[in-house]
């Protein structure tokens, strides 16, 4: 979630003032500048979780064994620490946040900007001001099936439905493709908003969730479908669909800039992003923004927001491809930053990512 404003352009290339020629390509490259200023870093809040699901990245790896820091002063002070380090905005996962509210509005009084990933059982009280992204993974039947959980997606909505701060996230697997329709309807009924994740496999899993590329083009189909069917709901771009359902990974395509694959500390990510275990601990060797991914299959959303908004430099090259990336982020902004809002997507066909 670290953006650059660095742009020098090669020879024979548009000059940058070319590419905002367009009044609206201009007014977007405005909008979305303002927040340059944000650099993040991730938190497990907790190391326990009121589901268990098939293919979870937290009981992957080392850091489900961490012993978890109960201590609301210590959080308090790990914040505050942060805040000096010249993070801005916080992540909050684990295991399940929901289950240590504490932790969480003593964070938010520290850092006001961040969100929280939770599977949503449990509402977090509306005094903690940050995104909620509610984790979605099929119907109720599926849901009951991978996550072991019974009505899940009825619960979901009765604790988040009207809630500003709410963005359900849909996470494609290879099974759940034909269910979205179903899924997305019911949300737009109820007025909620809903973004995409491609479920990207832990570390050595070969179960039945990781894709294959004919189901990443059923994914990409059934992603400018719903963007095209709900513009008003649905917080996504066509380039969004274009670079989390491509046949190479986001690694492959951006290259990650997350200190686990990135071992440059003088500039970016690499110098200021950690991922904090819940025993306020953190290992640069393994920081990622979800630990534990296998790096050649990851399409996740959340490294999508800093490994593709980083990359300004290589989409400023053509018109195109360069209102593909506005697009990108200007999706996830009005995801994660409260208050912001989406505008009106600049390119309605997906283009490829550049050098692809």
């Amino acid at each position: 979630m670290t953006l650059t404003h660095t742009a020098s352009l090669d020879q024979g290339k548009p000059k940058f003032s070319e590419l905002l020629a367009q009044p609206e390509v201009r007014q977007r490259w405005e909008k979305v500048r303002k927040y340059f200023f944000l650099r993040e870093s991730t938190y497990d809040m907790s190391n326990r979780c009121n589901l268990r699901c098939d293919g979870c990245y937290y009981y992957e790896g080392e850091k489900q064994f961490a012993v978890e820091n109960s201590s609301v002063e210590a959080w308090r002070q790990l914040m505050r620490d942060e805040k000096k380090r010249g993070i801005t905005y916080v992540v909050l996962a684990g295991a399940e946040p929901s289950l240590v509210p504490e932790r969480l509005e003593v964070c938010f009084q520290e850092i006001p900007l961040g969100s929280i990933a939770t599977n949503g059982l449990k509402k977090i009280p509306e005094s903690v001001g940050y995104k909620i992204h509610i984790s979605v993974w099929g119907n109720d039947e599926t849901s009951f099936r991978v996550r072991k959980a019974k009505d899940l997606l009825i619960k979901q909505i009765d604790n988040y439905r009207n809630d500003p701060r709410a963005v359900f996230v849909y996470t494609f697997t290879r099974n759940n493709i034909d269910e979205v329709r179903e899924v997305a309807g019911g949300l737009v009924a109820e007025d909620c908003r809903l973004t995409f994740n491609v479920f990207s496999s832990p570390v050595g899993y070969a179960g039945p969730l990781r894709h294959d590329e004919e189901s990443l083009k059923r994914v990409q189909a059934a992603m400018m479908a719903l963007l095209e069917h709900y513009p008003q709901n649905v917080l996504f771009s066509a380039y969004n669909a274009m670079a989390h359902t491509h046949k190479s990974s986001l690694h492959d395509l951006y290259t990650c800039l997350y200190p686990r694959q990135n071992r440059s500390q003088d500039l970016g990510l690499g110098r200021s992003f950690r991922q904090y275990r819940a025993d306020l601990n953190w290992d640069r060797s393994a920081a990622c923004c979800v630990p534990d991914t296998d790096c050649a299959d990851c399409r996740h959303y959340a490294s999508g927001s800093a490994v593709v908004t980083a990359r300004l430099f290589r989409h400023a090259q053509e018109s195109a491809t360069f209102k593909s990336w506005l697009d990108y982020v200007d999706t996830y902004l009005a995801v994660w930053v409260m208050g912001y809002p989406k505008g009106e997507n600049l390119c309605a066909e997906p283009v490829s990512p550049p050098g692809t």
